[in-house]
């Protein structure tokens, strides 16, 4: 049985076509992968089934009744509630259920009328019931079951939201979703902020869902482990494929190289017909058939051209030092009102890859920016080595001005290159064309994170500092990034949840516990 169906979908995009008379279906209780190049459009297909943003032609149509939920990590939250209140918000129909058998309890033990007593008897027996149904008395520890698997509670249940990180945040909004019994999940980049162990328990959690999840997610590995289908958004269609991401990838290859050769047939016909009309539509005897030819063009279904691949070449420059001491830590205490970790120790040379992996909001973040001298150290020390060139890129994507384009960023961080030298940059990794003159804010989370690493490609280091690094990255542009890292000669420091990626690159790991 399909729960959503899509129709000719049409969206423009600032004048690019994204999705052109695009159709899908979705039926009960497939578990869908979606994937796509940078910008090619997956969040924005998201945000249209979430009915966040108006598409500009076609149909999207879910069966009716069907109780559907979006995991929105940019969405605004209560900050004065308690990490348990907002959990407990999925039930809030079981508490006002809850809420009106008390006031029926009171009411029982003013009223005198028998036959209004017996009314209330059955109502609140009713309500009893249900309520014993839908195991409202054990719904703490229910909470608490999903919440712990994602690490809510490394987190704190009396925590205020306003006191908690961007990565506790997107972890409670995920837990909030999975609570609610939905008859489908829409899941945007999940994994962005869960470490290995709540990967793997997220994993567990949606093989066992018995109803429809969609999942955007550039984690390869956590695809091939959840997906039965993968839906590919490419050169403005939406397809279907059935199988995990490896059993995609052996299909689009050859499906993608058959659609470039038909793309090239049709636009040699076209301009056949088209160089037949120009000729002849002046002449009285041809000009017939020069109509007729141009009717029939005009009535051809132009395919759109194939996607162009945002390719990257990423390659850090290093300045040269070797040091046995680069980087000294000692007894190193991180945070802000309080120390988040136990006191931090560890020694790299100059050529050492340092993998920090470690629990969402256990301080990997706050132990680079207290590195980087971003935020004080409430105790220890570190030290860098004199003619240390450290090169940093945080996990956030934030600019100065998400107005600025690509470009101008680049320009402000590098004067000394001219217009043409900076459009010759940013088009190394994949920042072509419009993309480099596009208002930041008007690009996919995959192009921010270009422009970062743009920026990196022209910084002299011999040490680099990175962040999430690969969040948002489409698998092409990943495998650049780890090659990159790889060859570099210097140091690195590397924050990451994704196993294969930072496994293969470093050599010694530092494993972030909270005390």
């Amino acid at each position: 049985m399909s729960i959503l169906e899509i129709k000719n979908l049409t969206q423009f995009y600032d004048e690019r076509l994204l999705f052109n008379e695009a159709n899908l279906t979705i039926n009960n209780g497939e578990h869908v992968g979606i994937v796509g190049l940078n910008g090619a459009g997956k969040s924005t297909f998201i945000n249209i089934i979430a009915g966040k943003i108006t598409w500009d032609g076609g149909e999207v149509n879910w069966l009716p009744g069907i109780r559907w939920g979006y995991l929105d990590q940019h969405a605004t939250l209560d900050g004065s509630l308690t990490v348990m209140e907002y959990l407990q918000d999925s039930f809030k129909y079981l508490y006002d259920m809850n809420d009106r058998l008390e006031e029926i309890y009171n009411k029982m033990g003013e009223v005198t009328d028998a036959d209004e007593l017996d009314k209330l008897i059955r109502k609140s027996s009713r309500l009893q019931d249900e309520l014993t149904e839908k195991h409202f008395y054990d719904l703490d520890s229910q909470i608490k079951k999903v919440a712990n698997g994602l690490g809510i509670n490394d987190v704190g249940y009396d925590k205020l939201i306003s006191t908690l990180s961007g990565g506790q945040r997107a972890k409670l909004m995920l837990s909030k979703l999975l609570l609610q019994d939905l008859d489908i999940m829409l899941l945007d980049e999940p994994t962005n902020f869960l470490d290995i162990e709540h990967i793997e328990w997220l994993t567990k959690y949606l093989n066992s869902f018995k109803k429809t999840f969609m999942v955007i997610s550039h984690d390869t590995k956590f695809l091939n482990n959840v997906a039965q289908y993968v839906v590919n958004i490419e050169n403005g269609q939406i397809r279907k494929f059935t199988g995990n991401y490896d059993k995609f990838l052996s299909q689009r290859d050859m499906l993608a190289k058959q659609y470039e050769e038909d793309y090239l047939r049709q636009q040699a016909e076209i301009k056949k017909m088209q160089d037949y009309i120009d000729k002849n539509k002046a002449r009285a005897a041809t000009a017939g058939m020069a109509n007729s030819r141009k009717k029939m063009l005009e009535r051809i279904n132009v395919m759109q051209k194939p996607a162009t691949v945002l390719d990257a070449d990423f390659s850090f420059p290093y300045t040269d030092i070797n040091s046995k001491d680069f980087v000294i830590v000692k007894d190193l205490e991180i945070g802000y009102d309080k120390s988040l970790l136990p006191p931090v120790s560890f020694h790299l040379t100059s050529k050492t890859k340092l993998w920090i992996r470690g629990t969402n909001g256990v301080g990997k973040t706050t132990l680079l920016k207290t590195l980087m001298r971003k935020i004080p150290a409430i105790s220890g020390n570190f030290e860098f080595h004199i003619a240390a060139k450290p090169a940093y890129v945080e996990q956030d994507l934030v600019f100065p001005n998400k107005n600025d384009s690509a470009i101008k960023y680049f320009q402000d961080r590098f004067p000394k290159y001219n217009y043409k030298e900076v459009r010759a940059e940013l088009a190394k990794v994949g920042l072509k064309g419009e993309l480099a003159s596009k208002p930041i804010c008007n690009l996919s989370g995959g192009e921010q994170v270009r422009i970062k690493l743009a920026c990196l490609n022209n910084t002299l280091s011999n040490i680099l500092i990175l962040d999430e690094p690969t969040n948002h990255l489409d698998v092409r542009a990943k495998d650049k990034l780890k090659q990159a890292i790889a060859e570099y000669e210097g140091a690195v420091i590397l924050v990451s949840h994704e196993e294969e990626f930072a496994g293969d690159i470093c050599d010694v790991i530092f494993d972030a516990k909270a005390k």
